[in-house]
């Protein structure tokens, strides 16, 4: 998923995208808060994790521009503030979550995890779809009780397509969930990435069609899928 880490302090920023990228996330880094609101009105991401002490524009100016835009871009919090009125005015202004610093990272991605799986529509971490059951805590696919062999990469393209089942995704859309600003794909990159899905899910009940010149648009059936 495209996560955005809004967060001055660079030794900390780049800690939180090490460990977000190496799960397969497409993570970008922005250490001013001025900058994260100029982005974030015409860039969409699945996620962004906010600092609350920013230059240019503070965590909480930027979450309330967000959300005057009606943009529901599940936003957690990183504060050091841990008084219980800070932390319930930040949800009422509308962050998803909050956690306090320092923290463990793994509490980190157990709680990035269920930001998006709530905004993909799931409400457990282990998800079945015909006979693909797909575990988002172990990054693991079984297909028919079979563990399949796949990527982070390929775990996280199989999640977009989950996450937007039946609606035409165009080249564009899948490169925005998938890479980040300074990993800037190949031009054959999605049809290679696509291509290879297509064959770890052929037992799989997830048929994945080509709109040629439009994009792609995947469905879950059990009839034969096209290639």
């Amino acid at each position: 998923m495209r996560i955005l880490v809004v967060e001055d302090t660079q030794v900390l920023g780049q800690a939180i995208c090490e460990r977000l990228a190496s799960l397969g996330h497409a993570v970008d880094l922005i250490g001013d808060g001025k900058r994260a609101d100029e982005l974030l009105k015409y860039q969409s991401v699945d996620l962004i994790l906010l600092d609350l002490n920013l230059p240019g524009l503070s965590g909480l100016q930027l979450l309330q521009k967000l959300r005057q835009r009606e943009d529901d871009t599940p936003v957690l919090i990183l504060t050091a503030r841990d008084q219980i009125e800070d932390r319930i005015r930040l949800l009422d202004e509308g962050a998803d979550d909050y956690l306090t610093k320092p923290f463990d990272f793994g509490e980190l991605e157990a709680r990035c995890r269920a930001l998006l799986r709530r905004k993909q529509g799931y409400a457990a971490n282990v998800t079945e779809h015909g006979n693909i059951q797909v575990n988002r805590d172990s990054r693991q696919v079984f297909i028919e009780g079979e563990l399949t062999a796949i990527t982070n990469r390929e775990f996280r393209l199989l999640e977009i397509f989950l996450g937007h089942l039946g609606r035409v995704l165009s080249k564009d859309e899948i490169t925005d969930h998938l890479f980040n600003f300074d990993e800037p794909p190949g031009p054959n990159a999605i049809e290679l990435y696509v291509g290879r899905l297509r064959k770890k899910m052929n037992k799989g009940d997830l048929a994945i069609n080509t709109l040629r010149g439009i994009g792609y648009v995947a469905e879950i059936t059990k009839s034969p899928k096209p290639q």
